[in-house]
């Protein structure tokens, strides 16, 4: 158990951490609203990782009670779609820009509601955790929804974490990122090299 859930938390953090819609988003309302939107913004987009852990979660333990084999597809199908997600973002651009002026103000329940949303309406973050999820069980032939749920609660509390630092140094994060043209770079390979990282783990 702890030899598969290791990997995950440090992949998980390391993909966190690399700049994403969620994380920059977070970011901006921090900047613009104060630390509690951040947070009320990180709470809302967390929230949202319960609807898709629980979408996999059902999903392929029903397929795994049908065939091994067709679980087996699925760890295949996801390892290639890291390897894509991987190729993206090899040929986007690493400039890593972040704008403030076009954000209002909101309520806290507004914000909350806004980053589950977000979260909870893009099909892409079901599809990633199609994919990066199975390949961590510690016990197939076990209880996987419980498993599935072990490991959503993972990612949500170093997402919580991490966001929530975010939120804390908005600030300085914001300076740095716009002053270091490397940064982007550092953060690009970060993430290729967790997705290819993720990709072969699964396969092996």
């Amino acid at each position: 158990m702890v030899e598969n859930l290791l990997p995950f938390l440090t992949a998980s953090i390391l993909l966190t951490i690399s700049p994403g819609p969620d994380i920059l988003y977070v970011l901006v309302q921090s900047l613009s609203n104060g630390v509690r939107a951040g947070i009320f913004t990180t709470l809302g987009l967390i929230s949202g990782i319960i609807i898709h852990t629980s979408l996999v979660a059902f999903g392929v333990s029903a397929i795994l009670k049908e065939s091994e084999t067709i679980f087996l597809i699925i760890r295949i199908v996801g390892a290639l779609y890291l390897f894509y997600l991987a190729y993206q973002v090899w040929v986007s651009e690493s400039r890593i820009s972040v704008k403030t002026n076009s954000v209002k103000n909101a309520g806290d329940f507004s914000l909350f509601r806004r980053g589950f949303i977000m979260n909870v309406v893009n099909p892409k973050v079901t599809i990633f955790f199609l994919a990066f999820f199975p390949g961590f069980l510690w016990d197939p032939s076990g209880d996987t929804v419980f498993q599935f749920y072990v490991l959503g609660a993972l990612f949500m509390i170093q997402a919580f974490i991490i966001f929530g630092c975010v939120a804390l140094l908005a600030g300085k994060i914001a300076v740095y990122l716009n002053q270091n043209d490397r940064a982007g770079i550092i953060f690009k390979w970060i993430q290729i090299l967790v997705f290819v990282g993720i990709g072969l783990f699964i396969l092996t």
